[in-house]
């Protein structure tokens, strides 16, 4: 802008001028809070403290859904929505814990183990999408889809490429663990998942199977699943959930 032209701009240029910066917040409150500026003799530091905020406010908030929307969750839960009551046995302090996220600064795990019906993906859902608010990257999945996907990857030359959509994020949820058999290949591919991710990320994972049980997941093979099991349980806290179905309460009830 020209030292000889007016300074001050039209309502029109500063639009377009907002718009070409990008700066949404303030381009759809300047003149409102402008006037409340007036009213209220706000400095001027203090009336572009007000633009500012809101503008970060509104980038805050678009970051948080976009992380949401990127993680992939079949639904979105919470913490408050899980009934502690039910279960026979759960550990409710270790699982509020998690949710001061100090595992995934520390780059640790997590591993629900139980039954059918008992909470464990409503946990591991509320753990990711509350860590989406709280500013990390998240990635939820299951352990067949892994496995499907970076097969036709593999077969594609893009598996390096795909490994990294579940190595980059802050926190891995990884679902289902143990509900289909795992053949050779899926176990290779499931493992340099987890040992891509070994202390660089936090994965979550649930399964149905105690640890004992493991090598009937993955083709009874002994060697590769106490190399996976290493790897995941090295700095991982286990938590185990007990009872019966959650889902059948009503059949199961008088």
């Amino acid at each position: 802008m020209s030292q000889n032209k007016d300074p001050k701009a039209t309502p029109d240029e500063l639009h377009q001028q907002l718009t070409y910066l990008n700066l949404p917040f303030i381009r759809d409150h300047v003149e409102e809070l402008a006037r409340q500026a007036a009213d209220k003799q706000w400095s001027h530091m203090g009336f572009l403290g007000r633009l500012v905020e809101g503008e970060a406010a509104l980038r805050q908030d678009r970051a948080r859904v976009r992380r949401i929307h990127q993680a992939r969750f079949p639904v979105l839960k919470t913490l408050d929505q899980f009934d502690f009551t039910w279960p026979a046995k759960i550990n409710r302090l270790a699982v509020q814990n998690l949710f001061r996220f100090t595992f995934i600064h520390d780059k640790a795990s997590a591993v629900f183990v139980g039954g059918v019906g008992l909470g464990k993906s409503h946990l591991a859902v509320a753990l990711g999408y509350a860590a989406c608010q709280a500013g990390f990257r998240v990635r939820f999945t299951t352990a067949i889809d892994i496995i499907n996907t970076l097969s036709a990857a593999d077969r594609t030359g893009r598996l390096v490429a795909e490994l990294k959509r579940y190595t980059r994020p802050d926190l891995l949820l990884i679902d289902e663990l143990g509900y289909l058999p795992i053949d050779g290949h899926g176990a290779n591919l499931l493992f340099q998942v987890i040992s891509g991710r070994y202390e660089r990320g936090s994965i979550v994972l649930t399964t149905n199977k105690a640890f004992k049980h493991w090598a009937s997941i993955f083709n009874n093979d002994a060697t590769l699943t106490s190399a996976l099991l290493d790897r995941l349980l090295h700095h991982a806290e286990t938590l185990v959930i007990e009872g019966k179905s959650y889902r059948m309460k009503d059949r199961i009830e008088p």
